[in-house]
C-alpha cells in the first residue's frame, strides 16, 4: 500500500481555527523567530552570506569536475577564489575608511558651517533648542568618524567574521557535492519543495552574479569620476557604491550622500551638481535598464515588498541583512509559498505580476478598441446630422 503524501491528498479538511487566529499566531511566531535571529546576528549574518556565496559558486565547481578536475581540487580552488575576493574587498574597505577618518579633521570648519546653517533653518521652523543641538552634534567630525568606525567594526571583528566565512565555505562546499542526490530523494517525496528550492537557487544565482558584475562596473565608473572631480576618498565611495548596488531602492541614496557632501566642500555647487548627474545617469542605465532585462523574472518581488525587506533584514541581522535582503526574502517565499501548491495564489500579491500584466494589456487593448469604435459611431452620427456622409450631395442652384 503506497503512502499518500500531503501534496497528493484529497479535499482539504475543515478548518479547526479561524483565519484571524491563524494569522495572529503566524505573526507571533514570526516575531519570535525574528527576535531570535537578531540575537545571534553576529554569526547568522556571515553564515547566510556564505550560503548565498556557495549557491552562486556551485555551477563553477560542477563545471570544473566535469572537465576532469578532482573534486577536492575543484572545491578548494573555488573556495580560495571566493574567500580571496571577499577578504580583499573587506580589507580594502577598512583601509579606505581609515584614510577617510584621518582626513576628517581637515574639514571641521566646513562641517561646523553646515551645522550652523542647518540649525538656523530648524530654528525658523520652530524646532526646540535641545533638538537642534542634538542634530548639530551629528555634524561633528568625531561623531562621523565614530559612525564609520562602528560600521567597520575594527580589524579584529572583520578577521573573526572572515574566519567564520572561510570555515563555512569549506564545509558547505564539501557538503554541496551531495546536493544533486539529496534533491533527487527530495523530489520523490516533496516534488513541489524540490522545484521551489531549485527555482530559488537559479534565481538567486542569476540575481547575485548580475548584481555583482554590474555593481563592479557601477562602482568603477563612479570612483573614476569622483577621482577626476578631486572628491576626497574616491576609493571609499566607489566601494560604497558597489556594496549599495545590492540594496534596492535606497542603496543609491546611501551611496550618493557622502560624495555629494565632500564634493561640495572641494568644488562647490558645480562639483555637487556633477556628482548628481554622474550618479543619476549610471544608476539609471545600470539599475533601471540593464539589470531588469538581464535578471528578468528571477526576483519577481513587488517594489513595496522589496523596500520593506531591506528595512526588515537590516534590523534583524544588521548591514549584511540589507545586502542580502533579496536572497533572504526569496528564500522565505520559496519555503512558505512556492513549496505549497495551496499557497501559490499569493505569488501575484508578492510581485509575480507577469500574468497580471498580460491581463491588463488585453484589457487596455480592448478598451482602446472600444474607444475607437465609439468614436467612429459618433463621427458617423455627426456626418449624418450635417448632411454629409452617405447621403448624396445637393447640387448647387443655378444663378439667376
Amino acid at each position: 500500500m503506497s503512502e499518500t503524501t500531503p501534496e497528493s491528498a484529497g479535499p482539504a479538511p475543515a478548518r479547526r481555527y479561524s483565519r484571524g487566529v491563524v494569522i495572529l499566531v503566524g505573526l507571533a511566531a514570526g516575531t519570535v523567530v525574528a527576535v531570535g535571529m537578531s540575537s545571534i546576528r553576529s554569526i547568522l549574518g556571515p553564515v547566510l552570506l556564505t550560503v548565498v556565496l556557495t549557491i552562486c559558486a556551485q555551477p563553477v565547481r560542477t563545471a570544473l569536475e566535469r572537465r576532469g578536475v578532482p573534486r577536492g581540487l575543484a572545491t578548494g580552488s573555488v573556495v580560495l577564489v571566493l574567500f580571496a575576493g571577499l577578504a580583499g574587498l573587506a580589507y580594502t574597505f577598512v583601509i579606505a575608511v581609515t584614510q577617510f577618518v584621518a582626513m576628517l579633521p581637515d574639514y571641521a570648519d566646513q562641517f561646523a558651517a553646515i551645522a550652523a546653517n542647518f540649525g538656523d533653518f530648524l530654528q525658523k521652523l520652530g524646532v526646540g533648542t535641545n533638538e537642534i543641538e542634538q542634530v548639530k552634534s551629528g555634524f561633528d567630525p568625531s561623531a562621523i568618524a565614530g559612525f564609520f568606525g562602528g560600521l567597520v567594526g575594527g580589524v579584529a571583528s572583520i578577521t573573526a567574521t572572515l574566519v567564520i566565512i572561510l570555515t563555512m565555505l569549506i564545509l558547505l562546499a564539501a557538503d554541496a557535492s551531495y546536493v544533486p542526490t539529496v534533491l533527487v530523494q527530495l523530489g520523490q517525496r516533496r516534488p513541489h519543495l524540490k522545484e521551489a528550492l531549485v527555482e530559488y537557487a537559479s534565481g538567486v544565482r542569476r540575481y547575485m552574479v548580475v548584481t555583482t558584475v554590474l555593481g563592479l562596473i557601477q562602482g568603477a565608473i563612479n570612483g573614476i569620476a569622483l577621482w577626476l572631480l578631486h572628491v576626497p576618498a574616491a576609493l571609499l565611495w566607489a566601494i560604497l557604491a558597489f556594496l549599495c548596488s545590492y540594496i534596492p531602492n535606497i542603496g543609491y541614496f546611501i551611496a550618493i550622500i557622502p560624495p555629494l557632501v565632500f564634493g561640495y566642500f572641494v568644488g562647490g555647487w558645480p562639483t555637487f551638481i556633477a556628482v548628481i548627474i554622474i550618479y543619476g545617469l549610471v544608476n539609471a542605465v545600470v539599475q533601471s535598464i540593464i539589470q531588469p532585462r538581464v535578471v528578468g523574472n528571477a526576483v519577481a518581488l513587488s517594489q513595496s515588498l522589496t523596500f520593506f525587506s531591506v528595512l526588515f533584514w537590516a534590523i534583524v541581522i544588521g548591514p549584511i541583512g540589507a545586502v542580502l535582503a533579496i536572497p533572504l526574502t526569496l528564500l522565505a517565499r520559496a519555503v512558505l509559498v512556492d513549496a505549497d501548491p495551496t499557497m501559490r495564489w499569493w505569488r501575484p500579491a508578492l510581485g509575480d505580476v507577469g500574468e497580471a500584466r498580460s491581463i491588463m494589456a488585453a484589457a487596455d487593448a480592448e478598451a482602446k478598441a472600444n474607444r475607437h469604435r465609439d468614436a467612429g459611431h459618433t463621427h458617423e452620427q455627426r456626418t449624418r446630422r450635417s448632411g454629409t456622409g452617405t447621403h448624396p450631395p445637393i447640387p448647387p442652384r443655378d444663378e439667376e
